[in-house]
This record gives structure tokens, C-alpha cells and sequence, in this order.
């Protein structure tokens, strides 16, 4: 059997019991005398076995550079230190990044070779250590789940596969297409990096402290290619922005503001073969590059 085909339990450096469970998450917590807070979105995934279907819904490969975003206390991290040939953990809290590599070394002496960490907040993070990541695996805290995935997709463009668990609710932003109710500014901006879609549910009871939301996962395979425009993300972006701040509005209203007046938005949405009685949430990520290109020249201040 090739490294490829072994199973988590096969690995000599990693033993089945390597993974934390409730009664070493709630030990381990007691110790370091961490308590899971609202404020921080903490909530620890204490299941052994969610953990690695996470890993296996991923896709990780031996080959893998994974970088996670807010470890805790290591559950998940263990998990992709099984599968992949490195993981780098970014923790923002100062007892939890402490912790975690000596949890690593207690767990996984053999692997502790193959784990970083870096100490910081992930938006502001600009490099790692290492080899380029390929794969971003995290389980993210509502509030800032969506600018951590996004700002981590712009920086590190070697990353080809992203899984993420979040709040069911924002899961099903980010994967909505065009169309749906809940299509907007986190659907479109994830899609200018990737193919999006939910990859599957996640219970509560698999938490500690069990939240009040279902969770979801949503899969992010980067593009290939490219969105083809010559406008930069940044214009593209700015469209987003203005069509869904008034997203009740049609879009010659909404992108009144952006483009200098109601007419020149009118303008812009007829040259981009787009109706300017239409909605943002009718829109894929291609029609706005569109819009984004022929935006209209800025108005010169008389003499």
C-alpha cells in the first residue's frame, strides 16, 4: 500500500488516539484555564470523527502545505497533521498559541517536525513559513469568517483548496448563486477567486460549547484561470459594493453613487449588455467585471 492509499490509523506517526476527544478537549481547557467566549467565536470541535471527515471532505493530500486558521486547541489541526505533509496554524490568543506545540509533541512527536505556528492575526498576516501553502482548511468564527477567507485567498494565491466550516448562514451566502435570496457581497467576491459550493452540514453537538446555529462547510476550488477583464479586483469590487448597499434598488440607482449620476450608471450597464432595471442579485461575478470595465470617465472641473 502506497503513502497515498494508508489510512490515519496505518501511519506509525500517528496512532488512532492521537486526536483529542471531549474528555481531553474539556481537560486540556482546564488546564490552560481557557473559557470558551462569544466575544471570540470560540467553539471547540470535540468529535474525533467530524474532525477527520473535515479532512477527508477537504481532500487533503500527503503532498499538502495546509494552513488552518484559528486552531484552538488542536483538534482539527491533529486531524490534517494525519493527511497532509505539513500544517501551519495561524492562533490570534495568546494561551491557545502557547499550547498548541507542545500539544502537537505530546500527541505527535513524529509530526512535530512537519507543524508552525504562527502567533498573529490572520488579517494580518502576509507571509508564512515554509513551503507555499496549497490547501486552507479552518474552522472560523462567524463574525470574521468571511474577511479572514477572503483576505487569505488574496494573499496566497498558491492555495488550490479551501474548506472552511462556518455558521450554516454564512455558508450559504458564500456558495448562493445568482438568483438566490441570500446572493451577495460574500458570494460574488469569493466567486472572483473560486468555484464555491456547500460540501455539507455539521451538528451542533459536535461543539464545546454547543453553539446556538447549525454549521456548514463550503468548498473553495481556486480558479484555473482567472476572471477575464481588464478592470483590477479592486473596480470590481467597488461595483459589488455599491450594487448590493442598496440591493433593493435597481442597479442605474444603486451605482448612481459609483458612477457619478443615475445616467452615467445607465451608461455603464448598457455598454456591459446588462439592463439597468436589473438587481445586484441577478448577477454572476463576469457581468460585474463588465460593469466595472466602462465605468464612466470622471467629470473635469469647469475653468
Amino acid at each position: 500500500m502506497s503513502t497515498a492509499e494508508q489510512q490515519p490509523n496505518e501511519n506509525p506517526a500517528t496512532p488512532s488516539d492521537a486526536l483529542l476527544g471531549p474528555a481531553e478537549i474539556r481537560e486540556l481547557a482546564a488546564v490552560l484555564g481557557v473559557k470558551p467566549t462569544k466575544q471570540k467565536g470560540q467553539n471547540f470541535v470535540i468529535d474525533a470523527n467530524t474532525v477527520r471527515r473535515i479532512v477527508r471532505t477537504a481532500e487533503v493530500r500527503p503532498d499538502d502545505v495546509v494552513v488552518e486558521v484559528g486552531p484552538g486547541l488542536g483538534s482539527l489541526t491533529l486531524a490534517l497533521l494525519e493527511a497532509a505533509d505539513r500544517v501551519t496554524a495561524v492562533e490570534i490568543d495568546d494561551i491557545l498559541a502557547a499550547a498548541l506545540p507542545a500539544t502537537i509533541e505530546a500527541r505527535m512527536p513524529g509530526r512535530k517536525d512537519r507543524f508552525a505556528l504562527v502567533h498573529s492575526d490572520a488579517m494580518l498576516v502576509t507571509e508564512l513559513p515554509g513551503p507555499a501553502p496549497t490547501a486552507l482548511v479552518a474552522n472560523l468564527p462567524y463574525n470574521v469568517a468571511v474577511p479572514v477567507l477572503l483576505t487569505m485567498l488574496d494573499r496566497f494565491p498558491s492555495i488550490e483548496r479551501t474548506l472552511v466550516m462556518v455558521q450554516a448562514e454564512v455558508a450559504d451566502r458564500l456558495a448562493a448563486e445568482p438568483g438566490n435570496k441570500v446572493y451577495g457581497v460574500p458570494s460574488v467576491k469569493a466567486n472572483w477567486y473560486a468555484h464555491v459550493k456547500r460540501a455539507g452540514s455539521i451538528g451542533r453537538k459536535v461543539f464545546w460549547p454547543a453553539p446556538n446555529v447549525d454549521s456548514g462547510l463550503v468548498s473553495l476550488v481556486r480558479r484555473t484561470e482567472p476572471i477575464k477583464t481588464t478592470a483590477t479586483k479592486a473596480e470590481v469590487f467597488a461595483v459589488v459594493d455599491a450594487a448590493f448597499a442598496q440591493r433593493r434598488k435597481t442597479l442605474r440607482a444603486a451605482l448612481a453613487g459609483w458612477a457619478g449620476s443615475a445616467a452615467g450608471a445607465e451608461a455603464a450597464l448598457v455598454a456591459a449588455g446588462i439592463s439597468p432595471q436589473a438587481r445586484g442579485e441577478s448577477l454572476t461575478v463576469e457581468q460585474f467585471a463588465a460593469i466595472a470595465e466602462h465605468k464612466p470617465a470622471a467629470e473635469r472641473p469647469a475653468l
